[in-house]
């Protein structure tokens, strides 16, 4: 109140001073009222586990949507004559298809304009038709290979497929390793069940015997019972269909057995939270990757350090996909200046560019991408390295 007080008095004592004062004061207002009217906000959606057992993959794929977001912004885009903001609306699915389902509609009631997720492949494919009906495209991480199967035209792969993975894995396992015996054990989701399948079909054209094939769930975390069993089978190696969450406890248990075949598992047990979980009983277990290894990516190196000065901590596995896959939203955004997704949608498909993953960022007929590549990795000495990396460019 006092402060307004001396404003009056000091225009009592100098309109003219005054009158100039404020009238700058209210052009400037007027200015910063209009570049914010001026700045359409556009949506871009976001879903994946953010609490339970996933939510550091979930965390890590969010941030790499974040990342592309504030550096697409930093840029003050201009799209259909009007600049625009993009902000991230992002929501915890759990990892669970109901719940899928149920974010997929709030997203798109929302009036998001893409959709960077989800994760897993149990609420990408019931996700999918929501967003097609609605005609925007959706960009997920799930691996299994049903899920750019649903002839909708929205859908879009970040990752290599299941049937990649499986066929890169149980090839290399079985002729360059000499794995010969393998048990299967899956978590029962989309993508476990999937990606072991699409394993034991490669392991077997390779000349493997499957010894026994069992089955838990993505809530366990015992699993001695199926493991001496398996013991008795003599496997030389276990596959497991599944996440690190259950991947961790199982080596422990599988070691406590006095077990030595070789745990094998797809990208989601290649991560560091496997590694302090399990520790030293982690030591050998194999695991593959969609793409190369963070390191020998084209823009892997400047990523790191971008990521950890914005987030400070390191890069986990999905981020960098995720950033691609914003920027490929964007980038037809621009190519088409609209951020209607039933103008850029042809745009996205037509994707043809270098990221931070790849040197040739493409998409096939069914969204997938043409060259994914796929990296088995051995766990020495307490860290993921690489062994062989297969179809990258």
């Amino acid at each position: 109140m006092s402060q307004r007080i001396d404003a009056v008095s000091r225009t009592r004592l100098n309109p003219r001073r005054s009158a100039l004062a404020i009238g700058a004061a209210a052009l400037a207002l007027w200015g910063a009222s209009a570049l914010a009217q001026d700045a359409q906000e556009v949506k871009i959606g976001f879903a994946a586990p953010l609490t339970g057992g996933q939510a550091h993959y979930g965390a890590d794929f969010r941030s790499g949507v974040q990342l592309a977001i504030e550096d697409v912004n930093a840029t003050n885009p201009v799209i259909g004559g009007k600049p625009v903001k993009f902000v991230l609306d992002a929501a915890d699915d759990q990892a669970d298809p109901r719940q899928g389902t149920t974010v997929a509609q709030k997203l798109v009631d929302d009036g998001v304009v893409a959709v960077l997720g989800h994760f897993n492949s149990g609420t990408s494919i019931p996700a999918a038709p929501i967003y097609a009906r609605a005609g925007i495209p959706e960009l997920a991480t799930a691996t299994a290979p049903a899920f750019t199967r649903q002839n909708l035209p929205t859908t879009f792969r970040l990752v290599t497929s299941d049937s990649q993975q499986g066929s890169v894995l149980g090839a290399y396992v079985v002729k360059d390793l000499k794995l010969r015996k393998i048990a299967i054990v899956d978590d029962r989701t989309a993508y476990g069940q999937g990606v072991a399948e699409e394993f034991a079909k490669a392991a077997k054209a390779a000349g493997a015997t499957i010894v026994t094939q069992e089955f838990t769930n993505d809530k366990a975390v015992d699993f001695r019972s199926i493991l001496t069993h398996i013991k008795s089978s003599d496997a030389d190696a276990i596959f497991y269909g599944g996440a690190d969450t259950q991947a961790a406890p199982m080596l422990k248990q599988m070691r406590s057995l006095a077990m030595k075949a070789t745990l094998i598992g797809p990208d989601m047990i290649h991560s560091d939270e496997l590694l302090k979980i399990a520790g030293a009983s982690a030591e050998g277990a194999l695991a593959s990757s969609g793409g190369s290894p963070l390191e020998q990516m084209p823009g892997g190196k400047s990523y790191v350090e971008r990521y950890k000065k914005r987030f400070n901590k390191d890069v986990e596995l999905y981020s960098p996909y995720a950033y691609d896959g914003a920027m490929a939203v964007f980038a037809a955004m621009k190519k088409a200046d609209s951020t209607d997704p039933k103008q850029y949608l042809s745009a996205l498909k037509a994707t043809n560019a270098k990221g931070v993953t790849t040197n040739e960022l493409a998409y096939d007929q069914y969204g997938d991408l043409k060259y994914g590549g796929v990296t088995v990795y051995k766990v020495v000495n307490g860290k993921w390295v690489p062994l062989q990396t297969v179809g990258t460019r």
